[in-house]
């Protein structure tokens, strides 16, 4: 199967062929022919399979008439992050096929009039959060009327009871035959029992039969009390000296609390969160990206979207309840099949987590302990074995 045979264009297929994307993946041979059929589409497939790509690469099949009548497509996003990735995306295969297809990013906690500004462009593309929008819609600074195609992005967190109002509030605005297509790598019965109210008839794609976490990433926890848990974060960093590491801590007082002590004990980081200034997050952002940030605490939101080349360790520091939140957070280490491992720091109450993740994933997750400086493996007769900081990860079962 080529992109030819899926009714991509010449030109688009020029253009991947630039970026070294020459046949599609499995989610993009599936999704694609429905979405250019504007059938409307629910696309779940794991981290990495180019859920992005399937649902943009039908947008540049847009007739050259219809670009002057502006935007076609609205993508709704959790995150700046995503928001600014899918941006970037659509920039380089236009520029790579020599299509004068834009988009614009929309998003909170920036001056709307510069936003305004971006949409007198007319770009046909338009990417960001439901809230801001929702804003421009009602302002009529962004004309609901010419938008084909709705999709939502990471749609398990926004087809939820937090932000489902604000992605009905946005459908609402639109056509009645407006396409909708939702994308996640996850989907629970109530998110697809909420996205049948809004699409009786959609197609549903999956790619997968069961989740899967990638076999390159080790998986561990250690034993401590709630009250050691940054502690023990802060010798965990010392010892395993990872090249970049990512730290989920979900309450927001708990992150600034974290911040403060990790930096007196002169361990740089930052925290990115919801409420974060676009410019805050940039810096923090850019800061870890090139190093000088070893460590970026997160929340799972805010890490959503968020694609950061040698991030060698994950710490699980704020427990993730839901299985399916553990596996959005191992999946920011192990990229392009480079070992990576993730960390829990559970208190004895909390390892009920633990046996969930191995039972719903099907992994190992090896016991820890701290000793001399040093890391090593509890084995299930009680020895010890040494953790080497290039010990492979062990596979998936």
């Amino acid at each position: 199967m080529n992109f030819e045979n899926i009714g991509i264009n010449e030109k688009i297929i020029a253009g991947l062929a630039i970026e070294n994307i020459t046949v599609p993946t499995n989610a993009q041979e599936q999704a694609i022919p429905l979405i250019l059929q504007g059938k409307d589409v629910v696309l779940q497939s794991q981290t990495g399979s180019g859920k992005t790509l399937a649902y943009l690469l039908p947008i540049y099949q847009i007739q050259p008439e219809e670009i002057k009548k502006g935007t076609q497509v609205v993508v709704i996003v959790p995150t700046r992050e995503l928001a600014m990735q899918v941006h970037h995306q659509v920039q380089s295969l236009s520029l790579n096929a020599g299509i004068a297809l834009k988009s614009t990013v929309l998003f909170g906690n920036v001056n709307i009039n510069s936003q305004i500004e971006k949409l007198r462009e007319k770009p046909q593309v338009v990417i960001g959060t439901s809230d801001r929008i929702l804003a421009l819609i009602k302002k009529k600074k962004l004309d609901a009327h010419t938008v084909k195609t709705l999709i939502v992005d990471e749609a398990d967190k926004l087809v939820d009871k937090q932000s489902i109002d604000g992605i009905k509030a946005v459908r609402k605005t639109f056509m009645r035959d407006t396409q909708l297509v939702f994308v996640s790598a996850t989907f629970g019965m109530k998110n697809l029992e909420d996205i049948k109210v809004m699409a009786p008839n959609y197609n549903f794609v999956k790619t997968q039969t069961k989740y899967q976490i990638p076999p390159n990433i080790a998986h561990y926890y250690i034993e401590c009390d709630k009250r050691d848990k940054l502690d023990t974060l802060r010798k965990l960093m010392f010892i395993l000296k990872p090249t970049k590491g990512i730290a989920f801590i979900n309450q927001l007082s708990e992150m600034y609390i974290a911040t403060q002590k990790l930096n007196f004990h002169k361990l740089e980081c930052a925290g990115i969160h919801s409420d974060s200034l676009k410019e805050e997050r940039q810096k923090r952002l850019l800061d870890f990206s090139t190093g000088k940030l070893k460590l970026l605490l997160a929340t799972d939101l805010a890490s959503r979207g968020l694609h950061v080349e040698d991030v060698t360790c994950v710490f699980s520091v704020s427990t993730a309840e839901d299985p399916v939140d553990y596996l959005h957070r191992a999946g920011r280490t192990g990229r392009n099949d480079s070992e990576g491992m993730s960390i829990c720091l559970i208190s004895p109450v909390e390892m009920q987590f633990i046996e969930r993740y191995e039972s719903k994933f099907h992994i190992d997750i090896k016991k820890i302990r701290m000793r001399n400086g040093e890391i090593v493996i509890v084995n299930d007769d009680n020895s010890e074995t040494l953790l080497s900081s290039h010990q492979k990860p062990s596979k998936n079962q």
